[in-house]
């Protein structure tokens, strides 16, 4: 008798633990937003997204791509926390490559309805990204970034090659000429909060990422328990495979694909 009660107290749990994971999804499924906000990584600024972005006005979401500073984590955020609240409603938060911090510690915001990741980074609450980033093998794109004081950037060659690689050349040249440089203490910030864990959330990985190890990604997608795609793709993936990731976004804001 006391091995059934027992039994019945776990399967009691389990059964718990399954109803909370079905109710997460289906307030994922049922919660309809129709704005989007999109957040660009280092190397970047926010004409990245303009593929995507096109996507999503098509299918009749209000769209707008943040210009993040690149200085500090906390000055990011704040910049992201602006273009929130001046949302009307519920909102998806969309974070490419090193965004992924802005977006999980952004992504509290009561306007933020769900939470897309596209090849980004998706740290714990206080994570040491860069000690879980090496525990995996290290991406050929980082011996490419050169520093001029307290500024970064992407070299060209290693920006063609392993960040833009499935561009073609005259595309990827172009948007090299526009990366933004960031500032070496935007490496070192930690997020206080974890979005993911309480936000419905999706992730695309790059199958052929040279910035982040696709592993990785994997790994960060499987741990918040995301809806995740995979993408044969270089790490801009928003810019060679918009329509797979348009898609994500419209699914994450109830649109379908």
């Amino acid at each position: 008798m006391l091995m059934t009660r027992r039994a019945f107290s776990v399967a009691t749990a389990a059964a718990a633990a399954t109803s909370l994971i079905s109710t997460r999804g289906i307030a994922a499924a049922a919660t309809k937003a129709r704005n989007v906000v999109l957040v660009h990584g280092l190397f970047a600024d926010g004409s990245c997204w303009t593929e995507v972005i096109a996507r999503l006005q098509a299918a009749g979401l209000n769209a707008t791509s943040v210009q993040n500073p690149l200085t500090t984590l906390p000055e990011a955020v704040a910049a992201a926390e602006r273009v929130l609240a001046r949302q009307d409603g519920p909102t998806v938060l969309v974070g490419h490559s090193f965004s992924g911090m802005i977006v999980t510690e952004a992504g509290v915001h009561p306007n933020v309805s769900a939470l897309v990741y596209v090849a980004a980074r998706a740290p714990d609450a206080g994570e040491d990204y860069t000690a879980l980033a090496k525990t995996y093998p290290t991406p050929p794109a980082s011996a490419g970034i050169v520093f001029d004081g307290d500024e970064g950037r992407l070299g060209e060659e290693a920006f063609l090659r392993d960040f833009a690689g499935d561009l073609p050349a005259e595309k990827a040249k172009v948007l090299y000429a526009v990366q933004q440089p960031f500032r070496k203490e935007l490496l070192t910030g930690k997020t206080v909060n974890a979005a993911w864990r309480s936000k419905p959330s999706y992730y695309a990985v790059s199958t052929d990422d040279r910035t982040i190890n696709p592993d990785l990604e994997r790994f960060m997608a499987k741990r918040m328990g995301a809806k995740t795609i995979e993408v044969k793709a270089s790490h801009l993936a928003l810019i060679s495979h918009p329509d797979e990731i348009a898609g994500l976004i419209k699914e994450a804001a109830g649109s379908g694909q």
